[in-house]
């Protein structure tokens, strides 16, 4: 089955749609599917002109690599020189929010486009059932950005994705409501020491805590090594204020904790219900068309995670 240019098809996420949606992704078609952190847009990781869509259809800059999803460890294993730390990693946290920054190996066959030319991949093994079904259908790798236009706030629910790419893309696969609610925690494990390049929806204490290490800080400085590096990401059409005890006159508050607001992030101030809700808020002040206030979120914990997508989205717009 080929898809029309006019059309996403929205598939469920049962036998039937997982089998057609695996069938697009290695056709060269792309495909939004749900992890458990956000809807990803995938498409064949070994096919460069597939993988170039994605930078096309989203207006990603080509020098912002990509997560290639794997199925599970012995598939990441064909793409990347494994070591001590990844087995840790793996073993404590695949499937999950976790991607791990790893040199390629020879022969992994995976297009240059998703590296962004450099000689690490960015893999993860995705905590959501259908979507790990999905790539073993698919047998290999699917390079997997968020599926919004880049810079956008990212997208946590199938019509979020609908809003940005409808007509765009092949399909959606639609799971419902992503649990976690932002990105992975991206860790770097070619160096001398396991580096954080992205906080994410698994907490650096508990990587630590499984390492017996901390963890090294990447420089902000530093040449863009991962995916979610750039400066301004995850922003709303609408200017964002941050760390706001209320909203000016014309504004709209996003609150933590209990307090008057327009939407809470979570009125208990839990930060797990905190980062689920991030996108689907900032979605829903965002369509308002008015200025965002934010009110002070803790930096602990997935607190950290939050606080960097609220600064990318915060930070001015080139």
């Amino acid at each position: 089955m080929k898809p029309t240019s006019e059309q996403t098809l929205r598939l469920s996420p049962d036998a039937a749609g997982i089998a057609q949606a695996a069938e697009f992704l290695r056709d060269g078609y792309l495909v939004a599917f749900a992890t458990e952190t956000v809807y990803g847009l995938g498409a064949n990781a070994t096919d460069g002109a597939a993988v170039a869509s994605i930078y096309e259809t989203k207006g990603r800059p080509s020098f912002n690599p990509l997560i290639a999803h794997v199925a599970n460890v012995a598939m990441a294993q064909k793409l990347v020189e494994w070591n001590h730390w990844a087995d840790v990693l793996a073993a404590a946290f695949w499937p999950g929010p976790l991607t791990l920054v790893l040199p390629l190996r020879d022969g992994h066959g995976v297009s240059p486009l998703v590296t962004a030319g450099l000689s690490t991949l960015a893999v993860r093994v995705p905590a959501q059932d259908a979507a790990r079904q999905l790539l073993v259908q698919v047998g290999g790798p699917v390079a997997a950005p968020s599926a919004n236009p880049s810079g956008k706030i990212s997208p946590t629910t199938a019509a979020h994705v609908a809003a940005g790419l409808d007509g765009k893309i092949a399909a959606i696969l639609d799971d419902g409501v992503c649990g976690v609610g932002v990105e992975s925690t991206i860790v770097g494990l070619s160096g001398d020491a396991p580096m954080i390049l992205r906080p994410g929806g698994l907490a650096a204490e508990d990587i630590a805590a499984a390492l017996g290490q901390p963890l090294v800080t990447r420089d902000a400085a530093d040449p863009l090594t991962a995916p979610g590096q750039l400066l301004s990401h995850y922003a709303p059409n609408a200017r964002v204020r941050l760390n706001a005890t209320s909203g000016d006159a014309g504004e709209l508050l996003l609150g933590f904790g209990p307090m008057e607001c327009d939407l809470n992030l979570s009125n208990a101030g839990d930060l797990t219900e905190a980062a689920a809700n991030l996108f689907a808020h900032l979605h829903a002040l965002d369509a308002r068309g008015l200025p965002i206030a934010v009110a002070h979120v803790p930096e602990t914990g997935l607190g950290v995670a939050i606080n960097d997508r609220l600064r990318r989205a915060a930070a001015p717009r080139e």
